[in-house]
């Protein structure tokens, strides 16, 4: 039905037309409903599709909603991101105000500059004043924003062709040298000449040539052949040999399963079987035993050399001549320290501070010091001078207003709010009192007021205690009744008499069944009057004497022998 939404609700002779007339139109004997370009309408579509929900509906027949709405994706391209490092013209001669103290630029401030920290910034100095950075504003969409490859210049791939190139043609220039230095008159030695002077052949852009994979064989040659292994030069697999079949198997050592792990794909036990046993004296002491002890670090330090420098293009090979590797090792090591030490003298010579080397360890400059300090029981320096602390860039102990501490440096226990020590102030950004201010602070708590109100009448009663239990009374009440520590937590000071009085009214009043009378009314309303709590500390004590523990495990047990 392609009626619209908007219409309210309908009479029945109202709806009998309008189904009459949905019939017609999907019959062909009425013209179709027309949407607000002018298009018509499909009569045969379900009313749920073409009729639009009240967020969307215009009053007039439309699909306007079923269709995708128009959008700009011109900020979904991939061309528009930022120009990295991108300078706003040549630089300054002279500091501008505002700019960066650090570099001279006016784009951003000290804190947030990205350039190396000088002893004396530009400002200063007014030299090497750095160019303004271009701030771009980049608007991504949505697909732009979630792209991983947004911004990616594809031309940057071309070094890594390049780096191939050159790596391959120093290989085959390498390989033209060893032929002409070659003088033999060896058959095999002619072939490989002749084969590696062929002309171009027909090379396969996507897969290449075998013969390219044949000239590839003699990157692997030298490194073919180890000890203890046979290894393939194409596809890199490492077959160990087999053990001595007399030797007694590493997993049969020590059979028990928590011991040391034995790899069954590469024939390894790293850790030794035998944890009590020295490693000295065992038979077996793991992997790890014999590859870092006795000579084995050195060989594979040579070994590790003569891989090296036949990268390089010389012709060392450690198993084929390993006392031209062991010379070469030795003087590549005097030729490092030769040079370390001329590189040390040249560093020295060219900016000086030859006088540092020489100070002392940092263990004895950072725990020993000349300067003597002098502190109190409390931390507080008697004598001496206490040792600077480190700043941070950011402002720090700013006063504002008069203060001389800062705001959150007083904590008041009454209110549970924060202010300033130097006036006990609460209220932020406000202007300092000083000693008026905590004196008024203090004249205005809860605790104060209440202490120094009008006492009430004095009875007969009342005359007898003491005035200085009086006055140590009064003070308790009033903590109790304004501070923030629950009955019964903290330490706990009971009256016994009390205690004892409490006691004998919680047996009554489980006597009662618990009912309340006119008297514990009264004793209530008269609690609440004063302005102290409902119960007190021997109240609450004398309900936990009293009440019945049922995660006692013996409370339900009674002694039929008494």
């Amino acid at each position: 039905m392609a009626s619209s939404s908007a219409v309210g609700k309908l009479s029945r002779e109202e709806f009998r037309r309008q189904k009459d007339l949905d019939a017609a139109r999907k019959a062909g004997t009425a013209p179709a409903a027309l949407d607000e370009e002018g298009r018509p309408i499909n009569p045969h579509i379900p009313q749920y599709i073409s009729q639009a929900p009240w967020y969307l509906d215009t009053g007039a027949p439309s699909l306007n909603h079923q269709r995708r709405p128009d959008y700009d994706d011109s900020s979904s391209k991939l061309d528009n991101w930022y120009d990295r490092g991108a300078k706003a013209g040549p630089a300054a001669k002279k500091f501008r105000k505002g700019a960066c103290e650090n570099c001279g630029a006016m784009t951003h401030k000290k804190r947030d500059c990205l350039e190396r920290p000088r002893k004396k910034g530009a400002k200063y100095t007014n030299k090497d004043i750095q160019a303004d950075d271009v701030i771009q504003e980049v608007s991504a969409g949505y697909d732009a924003k979630r792209d991983r490859w947004n911004g990616y210049d594809a031309a940057e791939h071309k070094r890594v062709y390049e780096e191939y190139a050159a790596v391959e043609a120093a290989r085959q220039k390498l390989r033209e040298e060893e032929i002409d230095n070659q003088t033999t008159t060896d058959l095999a030695a002619v072939r490989k000449v002749a084969k590696a002077g062929k002309s171009e052949t027909k090379v396969d852009a996507d897969f290449g040539s075998s013969e390219d994979e044949d000239a590839d064989e003699d990157k692997y040659a030298d490194a073919a052949d180890a000890v203890g292994q046979k290894l393939d030069a194409k596809t890199r697999i490492t077959v160990r040999n087999l053990r001595i079949r007399e030797d007694t198997a590493k997993y049969l050592i020590n059979l028990d399963p928590d011991s040391a792990y034995y790899d069954p794909k590469t024939r390894s036990m790293r850790d030794a079987p035998l944890k009590n046993v020295p490693a000295e004296d065992a038979k077996f002491a793991g992997d790890n035993f014999f590859r870092y002890s006795g000579e084995a670090p050195e060989v594979q330090d040579l070994q590790l050399f003569a891989w090296q420098a036949a990268a390089r293009g010389n012709d060392v090979h450690l198993n084929a001549n390993p006392t031209q590797g062991e010379l070469l090792h030795y003087e590549f090591k005097q030729k490092k320290e030769e040079l370390k030490d001329t590189t040390k003298s040249s560093i020295l010579a060219k900016y000086g501070g030859a006088e540092y080397l020489d100070s002392a360890p940092k263990e004895l400059r950072l725990g020993q010091t000349e300067n003597y300090v002098e502190y109190s029981r409390t931390g507080q320096v008697i004598k001496g001078r206490e040792k600077a602390k480190a700043r941070s860039k950011y402002p720090e102990d700013v006063y504002v207003n008069n203060h001389t501490a800062v705001w959150g440096s007083w904590y008041d226990t009454s209110t549970g709010t924060w202010g300033y020590a130097c006036c006990h102030s609460t209220l932020h950004l406000s202007y300092c009192a000083g000693k008026a201010g905590i004196e008024a602070a203090y004249a205005s708590s809860a605790q104060h007021l209440l202490s120094t109100s009008d006492a009430p009448p004095i009875t007969e009663k009342s005359e007898k205690i003491p005035e200085t239990e009086a006055q140590e009374t009064q003070p308790a009440k009033v903590d109790q009744n304004y501070s923030k520590k629950r009955i019964g937590e903290g330490d706990i000071k009971l009256d016994q008499g009390k205690l004892a009085q409490a006691v004998l009214e919680e047996k009554k009043r489980k006597a009662r069944g618990g009912k309340d009378d006119e008297r514990s009314n009264k004793k209530i309303k008269s609690s609440l009057e004063s302005g102290s709590h409902e119960v007190t500390e021997e109240e609450l004590e004398a309900y936990r004497m009293s009440r019945r523990q049922t995660e006692d495990p013996m409370a339900n047990y009674v002694d039929e022998d008494i």
